[in-house]
């Protein structure tokens, strides 16, 4: 074994066993740190270069954290107009301010762009978001797309070979023209990797532009008939299954939006869209 691995310190650093007990993000509790509110079995700590473990006596602001929650996973339906991060420099609403008020702290996986909508994952660990952004988790992740024109399937097979936009080279994506609508045309695209505004983008490049973008699956987690601005639980069980979890709590339930919260208005599905069968909590994903 090295001396490297030797003196490596048991535990995790304090910023995480933080958030994961709900205090704070990382970044907030290095924050709260450096603060001086959070005490080691005792003694105030004045810097994140900490770690700890399960031995060890926490407290923020003279009151001991909770025991950390086992990994959780919600499917959210989020509206347009909405932003994936915690806060915006513009002053725009974002996915957590749409969120019922009785919801651990949570981390988006991904993000979809403020004009884009669909199926969004939540995640209360960290770990959990990391695993399933990695481009080696390979997930295919599937959208709904209208664009204006009148495209050929013959037009869009520089998308199935990946297209290079501005010196960046996209992924091969699967694409399939569903029907034309008028002006309009409606396909169904699929591809392993979340690069920015990527299918607005690669269309772009074969002349096409999106006017609606929908996320309708994210590996085997579907949409289905969740409605807009709607937060459902996936079955524990169920992310210990996909995510090869130990879990000593195999519960989850169905999180509804409190009534004082508003809805967005109910959504119709895009004529040219297929009704799938709803992913409840309980169901396993197909």
């Amino acid at each position: 074994m090295s001396d490297i691995s030797q003196n490596t310190p048991a535990g995790d650093r304090i910023a995480k066993v933080l958030s994961r007990a709900g205090v704070a993000s990382r970044r907030e509790a290095e924050r709260m740190i450096e603060a001086g509110r959070v005490r080691v079995n005792g003694s105030q700590i004045s810097s994140p270069a900490l770690n700890v473990t399960d031995k060890d006596t926490i407290t923020v602001d003279g009151k001991p954290i909770a025991a950390p929650e086992p990994p959780r996973l919600w499917l959210f339906h989020k509206p347009i107009g909405l932003v994936s991060t915690d806060s915006d420099e513009k002053g725009r609403d974002t996915i957590y301010s749409a969120l019922p008020e009785d919801m651990p702290r949570v981390m988006s996986v991904g993000r979809l762009d403020i004009n884009s909508e669909g199926l969004l994952l939540l995640t209360n660990d960290g770990g959990v978001k990391r695993k399933l952004e990695l481009p080696a988790t390979g997930w295919l992740r599937r959208y709904r797309v209208r664009v204006n024109g009148r495209p050929t399937d013959a037009a869009l097979d520089p998308l199935r070979k990946g297209v290079t936009v501005d010196g960046e080279a996209f992924q091969p994506m699967t694409v399939t023209l569903d029907r034309q609508q008028g002006a309009n045309a409606w396909l169904t695209i699929g591809l392993r990797e979340g690069r920015n505004r990527e299918i607005r983008r690669a269309l772009a490049e074969v002349n096409l532009s999106v006017n609606r973008l929908i996320r309708i699956s994210y590996g085997p987690f579907q949409l289905g008939e969740l409605k807009q601005g709607d937060v459902e639980e996936v079955r524990r069980k169920i992310v210990r299954d996909q995510l090869g979890l130990e879990l000593e709590d195999p519960s989850g339930t169905a999180t509804k939006k409190p009534a004082k919260v508003a809805r967005q208005r109910k959504a119709r599905p895009p004529q040219g869209i297929r009704k799938t069968p709803p992913n409840r909590a309980g169901r396993k994903p197909r």
